[in-house]
């Protein structure tokens, strides 16, 4: 059985979906693959794992280090959570590219290469943001590129965590602007 919850952020409404595993979404509304997976008869609920993602969340809002993140459920291929595993290592404050996270992917597979394109497609998929920080991913050429949640969403969230912008382009155009 899948719960939901809602959570009034500074960026906008985020609905919180659990099970009895753990968190499976955070998405905010109306973003790109908003509530994917999500059992349509879930149920509004207020698990413990509720309250300690609205915590987490509210420290990471104030500005402070929010510690670690409630129990998750990660829901996707393997590919997928291989993907989103390497993006919960991604450092508070820190950016890493689609390149990178497909050479760390590549490493710890054995292969020779993988391909970074396919990196960002698990990237965009990632069912519970900010708390999976998909938003420190940016391209290798400097582009911020797209967000699920809204590219002023991403740039709002760095800017909170303290990155400096100043190397970083906007894109014209893109995915999830």
């Amino acid at each position: 059985m899948q719960y939901v919850s809602r959570y009034r952020s500074p960026l906008g409404a985020i609905l919180l979906a659990a099970d009895d595993a753990g968190l499976t979404g955070a998405w905010f509304e109306g973003q790109k693959y908003f509530a994917r997976g999500l059992d349509r008869a879930g149920k509004a609920g207020d698990l413990p794992v509720f309250s300690s993602a609205r915590e987490w969340l509210d420290r990471y809002f104030s500005g402070r280090d929010p510690g670690p993140v409630p129990p998750l459920h990660l829901i996707g291929t393997e590919f997928q959570k291989e993907i989103w595993t390497l993006l919960q290592a991604v450092p508070r404050g820190l950016t890493t590219t689609y390149g990178a996270l497909a050479e760390q992917l590549a490493r710890r597979m054995g292969l020779a290469h993988m391909s970074a394109q396919a990196v960002g497609g698990a990237v965009g998929r990632n069912p519970i943001s900010i708390l999976v920080p998909c938003h420190r991913v940016v391209g290798s050429g400097g582009s911020l590129t797209g967000y699920a949640g809204g590219l002023d969403r991403k740039i709002a969230l760095l800017t909170l965590e303290g990155v400096d912008l100043s190397a970083f382009t906007r894109p014209c155009k893109g995915t999830a602007l």
